[in-house]
């Protein structure tokens, strides 16, 4: 097939969780001899200079500067119906996009038009009308606003998440009914956008983990060390980074003196770095995550806030390493309590939760190879590809039929 990617962002670097997907789908896709052209937004210079890491995926390779969208522009096109959906360059936030959009269908009859991103793209449904397509928003925004607004610390926090809880809302009413079809990465999330409107087309495909990569060596730990991974730049991160290290950490400690947490990831904030000592280390971004997997006992997910699949939680499951979260780090992923996972909500619930895996080496055996085997069964970007070219082949087949 030929396929035209248009995508809200570069498919790398790889520590942003949602360029995951436009790399390891075009890599597997491109090995299945698919030929794949890539229009993406990029916001940072350095981008540019990431292109020899992917472009052998793809036929061609195309990076826009990311436009800037104005509060206003959003307001205008939330009220008003008309500029929802431009129908010309001038009337897109990004014209360059537009006729870089134009120039491609001009040169190749696509058999599919695959869109990456939400509020970023939706609005060139009109250039690709006439070609079977599809849209992956990745997740529903409004459901990670819900989940926000619940969350917020201060009167003045929950104003502004229902702020822009009711903004998203509006847009999400609208801009991917149009589509042949909205893929989303949970059903937790497909279900949030078909409440707002029905008429959405969803299918739910999930990301995957590169098993390859995310391998463990088979390396015993043999110290009481918890683990947290993420991008600290992304709210719900931080807001778990800082409850674990402030709130639940403390309280393991005063059981198992021994212990000590590692918080990895790039941009900790000065509110998160205060908190390192030698019992917390918060090294920032490191090149191979698999080493601190592999040295730690526990991985501790205590997300409150997001929406999506986390990509976090798959990676633990092939590293085997034992692991205690909230149900919400496990959307997606359709683990067994006691079989895969423990859950935990609570300070309390999670403290205890430490310890008894602390506690219970055969349980945490038992936990790392039943995670394992989960993800190899329904996460390997393998499979992932395959429910997408099935999906193509669906959305083709389907309009021939209307023809």
């Amino acid at each position: 097939m030929d396929v035209l990617l248009i995508s809200r962002c570069p498919p790398f670097p790889l520590y942003h969780g949602d360029r995951l997907i436009p790399y390891h789908l075009a890599r597997e896709l491109s090995a299945r001899r698919h030929a794949i052209d890539l229009l993406a937004f990029y916001d940072n210079p350095a981008d540019l200079a990431e292109i020899p890491r992917y472009e052998q995926h793809f036929r061609s390779v195309t990076l826009i500067r990311e436009p800037r969208r104005s509060l206003f522009s959003y307001w205008l096109r939330a009220r008003l119906p008309n500029l929802r959906f431009p129908r010309q360059a001038e009337g897109s936030w990004s014209a360059e996009m537009w006729r870089a959009i134009e120039a491609k269908l001009a040169q190749r009859a696509y058999d599919v038009v695959h869109l990456f991103g939400g509020v970023q793209v939706y609005e060139y449904h009109h250039l690709v009308a006439s070609l079977p397509n599809l849209i992956v928003p990745y997740e529903s925004y409004s459901l990670w606003l819900e989940r926000a607004v619940q969350e917020a610390a201060s009167p003045l926090e929950r104003a502004v998440a229902r702020a822009r809880h009711g903004m998203a809302r509006r847009y999400e009413r609208f801009m991917f009914d149009r589509y042949d079809r909205v893929v989303l990465l949970t059903d937790r999330d497909a279900e949030a956008l078909k409440a707002l409107n029905p008429a959405t087309p969803t299918v739910t495909i999930p990301n995957g983990v590169d098993v390859d990569v995310f391998t463990p060596s088979g390396y015993e730990p043999d110290e009481p060390v918890l683990l947290f991974t993420g991008n600290y730049d992304y709210l719900p991160n931080l807001d778990a980074a800082l409850r674990l290290a402030r709130d639940i950490f403390p309280r393991v400690k005063q059981v198992v003196p021994e212990a000590r947490l590692y918080l990895v990831g790039g941009n900790p904030p000065d509110a998160l770095r205060a908190f390192a000592s030698d019992d917390i280390a918060i090294p920032g971004r490191v090149p191979d995550l698999r080493p601190y997997f592999e040295c730690s006992l526990i991985y501790v997910s205590p997300l409150r806030l997001g929406a999506g699949i986390k990509n976090k939680v798959l990676e633990t499951l092939a590293m085997q390493t034992p692991l205690v979260a909230t149900p919400l780090s496990c959307d997606g992923i359709p683990v067994e309590p006691g079989k895969h996972v423990l859950l935990a909500n609570t300070d309390d619930e999670f403290v205890a939760q430490i310890l008894t895996l602390m506690r219970t080496p055969r349980l945490r055996e038992s936990l790392a190879r039943n995670g394992r085997q989960l993800v190899e069964d329904h996460f390997t970007w393998q499979r992932v590809a395959d429910l997408y070219e099935e999906l193509y082949l669906r959305i083709i087949r389907e309009r021939h039929e209307k023809i």
